[in-house]
């Protein structure tokens, strides 16, 4: 027997990182949101690695804090080492990481829903999405309870139908073995909703005790420590950190692995699902990369308070009795004791080639989704998604138009637009080489790109814009200075340069074009600078990247200039591309399928070609002329 209960603007399904982001959004855009979790003890969990950020990752934290999220400042709260990946290389990859204290970050995140207004949190199985004539009316748990809505955001992550598998032990359960949801997805199915099954794993957590770190590379934090949040300053958050430690397996371990391959479930067929090619099980790599004599493995601490430590590197679905082997024959883990065992949990989510470039499905009017049911994978990624499906829900109760993200304003932009117009067969993993614009995109002027539009939306407040304001205000005023600023050829400027191994002057240059010189930098030319006012560190590091990377950015703005073009030129919704001559069958079919915004968004989509394009050029302006003409 069913029950109607009190009615929202919004209901999110799960309260991971996905379902967090959606519901803030709703919830500090003054709407009525409940969100429904199958597990309270599962708000904004990390299932798997204990840090958040990372290559690429990071950018997508700095924007999501950028845009009003919630992750870089949980995270700023909860961490215990903080580090700056790939800085040997130039800003544009420049990656942020903490490892986090996962029990806190999960309270920390929990302690904002709980306390946000216009926010319900309710421990339930989302069972049925209610929907009538193409638009949601609702949703309905397992138990019979009917909460009517406006818009439904999914956000159910690894849950749907999850099995969690290692050897021959199967176990009907979502990740950490809690409970699994298996009702919703027969209901997808009956509104039109194709789902495809994915999997991913987890490596085995280690008791601290039974490690020696003696034969282990100690791997400390920054001694700097860069917040992921822009409204912290590294005074506010900088604290003790601990130490990761890595190591690496050997001819031993992968001689076990080949031994015991027939056993593993990825290779027994026992698992069906895609598994994600960037993120490989240590079975994978020791058969696809045969070559190597040797794999990292780091070991990272779950928390403060607990001595679980997480095994980087070697996550795995072989046997119990096959993990303490192969554990075991890593140098400083030979007396290891395995606290939970490695797994490969399988999962239910959808192609997100049905989805607008919004986060809408295509479909239903008013359902939304982000996250990993999504088909992406990593917090992050989840975190990204769930802020702009929970924005455009907003926008769309709000009557306002959607908030999306192009390719060359964000990373956001990248993800999303790559899981809507390019065929997804495995889970999707951000990575900085698929930012064609990534010099533009950098971590470090997130809110530089996206604080405004934040702003805009109603996620930042008047008083961080204007902070950003004054920002950008010092950021232009102290490059139009050293622009102006000529520096003779004496014998200060010349004993300086010699310093840094810098060519010397022959004749006078700018201040500017001094620092445009790969060895040196804005703080190490303060010496001939005379007029030099004290200013902030983020602003002394935009001009310092702006100045340096002048050439190369302007060539970027051009190529984003061409970008827009082809963004600009939209395609009307009601396009029937099967009556269109000349276009090829296959790029009719897919067309018809993605229904592109754009031009642009159209010269993505896997199976239309540049001869495809033309022929759609072509079209929209007879289409524009005949308009016209009438």
């Amino acid at each position: 027997m069913s029950y109607t209960y009190e009615a929202y603007d919004v209901v999110v399904v799960g309260a991971g990182h996905a379902g967090c982001e959606a519901a803030l959004a709703c919830a500090r855009l003054s709407l009525n949101t409940l969100v429904v979790t199958i597990s309270m003890d599962s708000i904004a969990l990390m299932p798997c690695n204990p840090n958040i950020g990372g290559t690429s990752k990071g950018h997508l934290v700095k924007e999501i804090d950028a845009l009003g999220g919630e992750m870089g400042k949980n995270i700023d709260k909860t961490y215990i080492q903080s580090k700056m990946l790939n800085l040997s290389k130039g800003p544009a990859v420049h990656s942020l990481r903490a490892q986090a204290d996962k029990q806190d970050y999960s309270k920390s995140m929990r302690k904002i829903l709980e306390n946000t207004p216009n926010l319900t949190l309710k421990q339930a199985e989302v069972a049925k999405i209610l929907a009538q004539d193409g638009k949601v009316t609702g949703v309905e748990t397992f138990s019979g309870a009917i909460y009517p809505c406006k818009t439904v955001i999914l956000c159910t992550g690894t849950y749907l139908n999850a099995r969690c598998v290692y050897g021959e032990v199967s176990n009907y359960t979502g990740p950490n073995g809690l409970q699994s949801a298996n009702h919703l997805t027969e209901s997808l199915k009956s509104i039109g909703i194709e789902m495809y099954r994915f999997k991913t794993g987890t490596p085995a957590r280690i008791d601290k005790r039974s490690i020696d770190f003696s034969k282990m590379e100690e791997q400390k934090g920054d001694e700097r420590v860069v917040p992921f949040s822009f409204t912290n300053q590294e005074e506010d958050i900088k604290r003790d950190q601990v130490s990761c430690w890595l190591t690496y397996t050997n001819e031993k371990t992968h001689d076990i692995i080949r031994a015991n391959i027939h056993r593993s479930p990825l290779y027994s067929g026992n698992i069906k699902g895609t598994g994600p090619r960037y993120c490989p099980s240590i079975e994978d790599k020791v058969v696809k990369f045969a070559d190597k004599d040797r794999h990292q493995v780091f070991i990272e601490p779950e928390g403060n308070y607990t001595n679980e430590m997480y095994v980087g590197g070697m996550s795995s679905s072989l046997p119990e009795d096959v993990q303490y082997q192969m554990y075991r024959s890593v140098t400083g883990l030979e007396n290891a004791k395995i606290v939970r065992n490695a797994y490969a949990i399988e999962y239910d989510c959808i192609n997100p080639m049905q989805l607008k470039s919004s986060l809408e499905f295509k479909t239903v009017e008013g359902l939304f989704s982000g996250g990993q049911f999504n088909g992406s994978s990593g917090y992050e990624e989840a975190a990204a998604q769930g802020l702009m499906a929970g924005i455009n829900a907003s926008m769309k109760l709000l009557g306002k138009e959607p908030v999306i993200l192009d390719r060359s304003q964000a990373y956001i932009g990248v993800l999303i637009d790559d899981l809507v117009t390019k065929e997804t067969h495995e889970p999707y993993r951000m990575m900085t080489s698929r930012a064609e614009y990534r010099l533009l995109l950098r971590q470090d002027n997130a809110d530089l790109r996206l604080t405004k539009i934040g702003y805009e939306v109603g996620l930042i407040d008047e008083e961080r814009y204007y902070k950003l304001s004054e920002k950008e205000k010092l950021i232009e005023e102290e490059m139009k200075r050293l622009n102006n600023t000529l520096i003779g050829a004496n014998s200060e400027v010349q004993a300086l340069l010699e310093k840094y191994n810098s060519n010397t002057l022959k004749t006078g240059t700018t201040l500017a074009e001094l620092i445009r010189r790969p060895e040196l930098t804005y703080e190490m030319l303060k010496e001939l600078d005379k007029n030099r006012k004290p200013l902030p560190e983020d602003v002394i590091e935009q001009v310092d990247i702006n100045i340096k990377y002048e050439g190369y950015i302007q060539r970027q703005l051009r190529q984003v200039d061409q970008f827009k073009k082809l963004e600009g030129k939209l395609i009307p919704e009601d396009i029937d591309y099967s009556t269109i001559p000349s276009l090829r069958i296959e790029a009719k079919q897919k067309l018809n399928q993605i229904r592109p915004l754009s031009v642009g968004q159209a010269s993505r989509i896997s199976g239309v070609s540049p001869a495809d394009i033309s022929v759609l050029l072509v079209y929209l302006e007879q289409l524009r002329r005949s308009i016209k003409e009438n």
